[in-house]
């Protein structure tokens, strides 16, 4: 299981947690195993910004890259015009080399499913070279969470996130492809918790935390590539929670 936070920013009040000298991703990537780059949203990072962060993170530790709103959030033909900035946008995360894990796309809540741009989405990005089963995709409109959007996913070998807060109970546990029989082996997980009952801002308390700790070990027995993002960053309650959550998954 790869758990991490949203960033690798330490609070004042988690600084002990991560001793040491360097700066904070060197001290984040001691610990934790895994980050999620979110910023890559909102603006573009030159591939040699990339290159010095795969520089300063141990051999095994990870990045999930968010996919840009230019390609997911923005104009009439989101999916649809997409060649370009994701050629840009793959062409500056290449500087991660191996410590790329995971490519995330998250798509806006008034985006509904359609088969079509889906498809043609998954297939550009097959023309670039990049495997489906390294994608995890967070929708967040109802009509993705139906039998005809889970099998679509399912044939393109796409993980679909579980989140919190869920909109249904379905998005709350990983859809989409979940490995050949459905067991979880082999297939990439990702669970996104954005904290919960104020978006981004809510600490989750010990109860919860134990809860999708056990969930997860008795959904997922067999081997699977697990991430546990929290994404709850803006009141700083993250990266606690992150460290919280370790302890438990390790007992």
């Amino acid at each position: 299981m790869r758990i991490g936070t949203a960033g690798w920013s330490i609070p004042r009040n988690e600084a002990a947690a991560f001793p040491g000298e360097g700066q904070h991703l060197q001290r984040y990537a001691r610990i934790l195993d895994g980050a999620e780059i979110d910023t890559s949203f909102y603006r573009s990072h030159q591939a040699k910004t990339y290159e010095r962060w795969a520089a300063l993170t141990p051999r095994d530790f990870r990045f999930a890259v968010k996919l840009p709103r230019s390609i997911t959030h923005e104009g009439r033909l989101r999916l649809r015009a997409a060649r370009e900035p994701l050629r840009r946008f793959l062409a500056e995360v290449a500087g991660l080399g191996d410590r790329l894990g995971v490519l995330l796309l998250q798509l806006p809540p008034s985006l509904a499913y359609e088969a079509r741009p889906l498809r043609r989405f998954f297939d550009l990005l097959a023309e670039e070279g990049v495997a489906t089963d390294r994608i995890v995709i967070e929708p967040r409109h109802a009509s993705w969470f139906t039998d005809t959007a889970e099998r679509a996913l399912v044939a393109m070998r796409v993980t679909r996130a579980a989140a919190d807060p869920a909109l249904c109970a379905a998005a709350a546990r990983p859809g989409g492809w979940l490995g050949e029989d459905g067991d979880g082996r082999g297939a990439l997980l990702y669970y996104r918790w954005h904290g919960s009952p104020r978006l981004y801002w809510s600490a989750y308390g010990p109860e919860w935390l134990e809860a999708r700790a056990r969930e997860i070990r008795q959904q997922w027995p067999v081997r699977a590539d697990v991430w546990c993002i929290f994404d709850n960053t803006a009141g700083g309650c993250a990266l606690a929670n992150a460290m919280a959550f370790r302890s438990m998954s390790r007992r």
